[in-house]
């Protein structure tokens, strides 16, 4: 394709060249790193809405700033791709989200200009404060600036680092970028409250200068009723304020004399924490993004002149939908079930029943660990909560799983999307923990399904389920292609399911690697293996009865997870150890995700990365058995 002409852009390698130009040329070089920027996520796909509304916040910010020296630290990082096409990687920003190229979010190893990783919201506040403090205490470091969006800052850390920057009054700048939009439409009364400081009547405070109290007697007192009018308090009484910043806007993002004249006033400034409200528009310069109803948050490839996304036709509903269309079913005929999300109505598909029943759907803003307990109070009062988070995120809800949840055996549902790899999102949010932070938990079940029909079926049993908590994992992405069952039967508790049996080999899979088991025993059978092939539906309760017989009946047991070490295979191995059937008369081996982080790629190579193909599985069968190396898949 065509790419973007960026004469101005082309003469910025890094930062510091942006300090060379005029503003004009600032803002005419933010006219084609948006550009830039629209055309190298057609080739990629990626977060672009979010990416498009800081482009002239990206530029100033690294015109003002002396980065690296000063520490620029992005929320949650899904806006960085301007920022990483400035600071020395747009011969890579076409490599975005594939495997070998640049990260989807900001990490540190891969440039010395992203200080801090981040692809969860909420900690930039905390960790500038804590470059600050490193600053104060002798460090070689400069200024600490976060930049934080309207729908993270809804989040419980952010008010906690707010709290303590507010009261150690040390230099921070926090840079609050407000577009009204995070992945859906922010909730809650903190966006009411900034959509009001918004007003047209809202005064810019100059920072550096005390502008306003030097305006003749009549203007200044203007002034200061306008700001009571909008805030409705006394004058400087907005609520960062009372927390001790000095705020000031709103102002304009997308005015670059604006954002220039308040970033140099705000690095003039002494001492003390300051708020700088900016308003922006998501998917801001780009038509298809700005009308979009998620302002193209995250994007398939697409074709720059319509704006339609390439997305390839599914041979499958994805298991997102279906959790979505079955919960909505279950709903309409039980009063007490009710959907949580936080912040993720879409991508959880629990949006599907808001629609229909936006009485019975809350979303609670990107705070899992509120929606955790939010949940337990409405089980605590009758009702049977299915609270639906990604694994990675629900980790941000640990505590109140313990401590609100577990501890009080209340029945909560916990719906955990995006179990295992996710592909172009990376390690960030790989969901590959939760069977062990859970099972280890007294009171909770854990289940996962290996098709969409078994996701159907573990929904109705986790309805039916209100002895203590319950969770239910599955994958991102389609499923199989397995026809749907009208209506979920409830499961036998704790119980598995043979799929095929032999006798010498046996593979018990928990969870959606149930097809490379199968792959795998294809390609044993092909050496004359005889292979058992279990689905074991619960990691906790455990079928022992199941591990027993199938310990009793083969040479080798192998268990098969999308899930980190110590999970359900440390759960089969410890109820091994425990009845003394390690004696050597089946060699028993665990596959599950490595003891490192991968890197994003698409899900297939991050398995093989892994390990977890169908050929590793065999492989290792092969080697337990003492038989040639099994060296190709089929």
């Amino acid at each position: 394709m065509t790419r973007p002409h960026t004469p101005i852009l082309d003469r910025v390698t890094h930062p510091a060249d942006l300090r060379r130009l005029t503003d004009a040329e600032l803002a005419t070089c933010a006219d084609e790193l948006r550009a830039e920027v629209i055309s190298a996520v057609s080739e990629t796909g990626g977060h672009l809405g979010s990416s498009l509304g800081v482009v002239e916040l990206s530029v100033a910010i690294h015109a003002v700033f002396n980065t690296p020296y000063d520490k620029l630290v992005w929320d949650v990082g899904h806006q960085c791709y301007p920022h990483k096409v400035l600071t020395g990687r747009r011969d890579r920003i076409r490599t975005l989200r594939q495997k070998g190229g640049l990260s989807g979010f900001t990490k540190r190893a891969e440039s010395d200009y992203d200080p801090f990783g981040a692809a969860h919201s909420s900690t930039s506040i905390s960790a500038a404060l804590g470059f600050a403090m490193a600053r104060e205490l002798g460090e070689a470091t400069g200024d600490a600036i976060a930049v934080i969006g309207d729908g993270s800052i809804s989040a419980g850390m952010a008010y906690e680092a707010l709290n303590n920057a507010g009261d150690m009054g040390k230099r921070l700048i926090v840079i609050l970028n407000d577009n009204e939009m995070s992945i859906a439409p922010p909730v809650g009364a903190m966006s009411r409250y900034l959509t009001d400081l918004q007003s047209p009547l809202a005064t810019l405070k100059d920072i550096a200068d005390g502008v306003a109290a030097h305006l003749p007697t009549p203007l200044r007192q203007g002034a200061e009723r306008a700001r009571e009018l909008v805030t409705g308090h006394q004058p400087s009484a907005t609520l960062f304020e009372h927390l001790g910043f000095t705020y000031v806007g709103p102002i304009d993002g997308h005015d670059m004399g604006e954002l220039l004249t308040t970033l140099r006033a705000a690095k003039a400034r002494a001492d003390g924490p300051i708020l700088i409200h900016a308003v922006t528009v998501k998917g801001k310069g780009y038509s298809p993004a700005e009308l979009s109803d998620d302002c193209y948050h995250g994007v398939a490839k697409f074709d720059v002149s319509t704006g339609q996304q390439k997305k390839s036709a599914p041979n499958a509903p994805s298991y997102t939908s279906v959790f979505g269309k079955t919960l909505l079913r279950m709903a309409e005929t039980d009063h007490r079930i009710v959907g949580v999300t936080a912040a993720m109505p879409g991508g959880t598909g629990i949006a599907t029943m808001q629609k229909v029943m936006p009485s019975r759907v809350f979303d609670v803003g990107i705070a899992e660990q509120h929606a955790v307990t939010f949940s337990a109070g409405m089980a605590a009062g009758g009702l049977k909560p299915f609270c639906a988070i990604y694994s990675s995120f629900l980790q941000r809800g640990y505590d109140q799983v313990v401590h609100d949840v577990a501890l009080q055996n209340l029945p909560v549902r916990f719906m955990i999307d995006r179990a295992g790899l996710v592909g172009a999102d990376g390690p960030t949010h790989a969901g590959a923990f939760d069977i062990g932070y859970l099972a280890a938990l007294p009171n909770m079940s854990v289940m996962a399904c290996a098709d969409e029909a078994e996701l159907v079926h573990m929904l109705a049993t986790a309805a039916a389920h209100d002895d203590g908590p319950i969770a239910l994992r599955y994958p991102r992405g389609e499923g199989t292609g397995i026809e749907l069952p009208e209506v979920g039967e409830v499961l036998p508790f704790g119980k598995g399911r043979v799929i095929q049996k032999g006798g010498d080999v046996a593979l018990l899979s928990f969870g959606a690697h149930l097809g490379e088991a199968q792959e795998a025993a294809k390609l044993l059978e092909q050496r004359g293996l005889s292979v058992t092939i279990a689905d074991a539906r619960f990691a906790k309760p455990l079928d022992t009865e199941l591990v027993d017989r199938l310990i009793d009946d083969h040479s080798v047991l192998i268990t098969i997870e999308q899930g980190a070490m110590l999970g359900f295979g440390g759960i089969v191995l410890h109820h091994l150890a425990a009845t003394g059937q390690l004696d050597g008369r089946c060699a028993v081996r665990t596959l599950h995700l490595p003891d490192r982080f991968i890197d994003q790629a698409s899900p297939a190579e991050m398995y093989e990365q892994a390990g977890l193909t169908s050929g590793d599985i065999a492989r290792h069968a092969l080697e337990m058995l003492g038989v040639e190396t099994l060296r190709a898949r089929a």
